[in-house]
């Protein structure tokens, strides 16, 4: 039951993470990467924050492990969060929900390195049949990889990556300070991290320009993405192994697509119906491995 309840917490997860790459797409153009970044880390910082002292009181994470936190913040935000949203504004938010998808192959490689997470036959068959299965939503709807959008594509790739090692190098933490507190502590180092652009930008930024729409975008990344989307992630993290949180990223384009059907009027196909059947029961069998 414990289980079910954390699938079910992870799926929400991933509704709010396919909304990211839907809200981002549409503010980037607006806002740059390095003020973006910052306004939602500052105010992912201050909620958190909140949070911690409402429940448990100080933050209280021993000095001997401030640099492992630091690098969750540089690898989660600074890396994660600045490249995703620079590389979107010249790339495609289809692209970057593909690129997304690639998180579980990277998690189980890393996790076998770092974690000594037994890579299984099983294991490998569902993610990429997953994998395989969220590339037919996706190249279904156009996918387009040209030199044009090369350079964001990159991007984003990175950050992918930055996401991984956040995801692999996150579970000792966690084991030690729980989801909240080192999501909370990670977060106030990925604000540090990024201050030296975001602070620089900000300042010249023309905050009047910014109409509700925007700032209802930068409340969507700060609160539903920085902070209950990332909680819920290394609180799952923290109940089962990493290679089979990480699959979920799979159903990430799924919601992207249903949301677009619903916001942007897009329209239901076969291949989006197959590819998301796909993607599910690859889902479980990674599971079950």
């Amino acid at each position: 039951m414990k289980r079910l309840n954390v699938y079910a917490l992870l799926i929400f997860q991933q509704l709010i993470a396919g909304g990211t790459h839907i809200v981002a797409k549409a503010v980037v153009a607006d806002i740059d990467a390095a003020t973006l970044t910052f306004l939602r880390t500052i105010i992912a910082s201050v909620g958190l924050y909140a949070i911690v002292r409402l429940r448990s009181g100080p933050l209280e994470i021993e000095a001997a492990d401030w640099k492992r936190i630091a690098i969750l913040g540089f690898v989660g935000v600074a890396l994660n969060q600045y490249l995703y949203l620079y590389g979107l504004r010249y790339s495609t938010a289809a692209n970057g929900a593909l690129l997304y998808a690639a998180t579980p192959v990277l998690v189980l490689v890393f996790s076998n390195i770092v974690l000594k997470e037994r890579i299984t036959p099983k294991k490998t068959f569902g993610i990429l049949m997953a994998f395989a299965g969220i590339a037919i939503v996706i190249f279904e709807r156009g996918i387009d990889f040209s030199s044009g959008y090369a350079y964001g594509n990159l991007l984003i790739l990175i950050a992918v990556i930055g996401w991984t090692l956040f995801t692999v190098l996150g579970k000792k933490m966690l084991v030690k300070y729980g989801s909240l507190r080192t999501t909370t502590a990670m977060m106030f180092c990925g604000a540090a991290f990024i201050a030296p652009l975001g602070v620089g930008s900000s300042l010249r930024f023309p905050f009047g320009d910014l109409t509700a729409m925007h700032w209802g975008a930068v409340l969507y990344l700060s609160v539903g993405t920085s902070i209950i989307g990332y909680f819920l992630w290394y609180h799952a993290l923290s109940r089962i192994e990493a290679s089979k949180v990480a699959v979920f990223a799979n159903i990430q384009p799924v919601f992207a697509t249903i949301l677009s059907l619903i916001f942007l009027d897009y329209s239901m196909t076969p291949a989006f119906v197959v590819g998301s059947t796909i993607t599910i029961s690859a889902i479980y069998v990674t599971q079950v491995a």
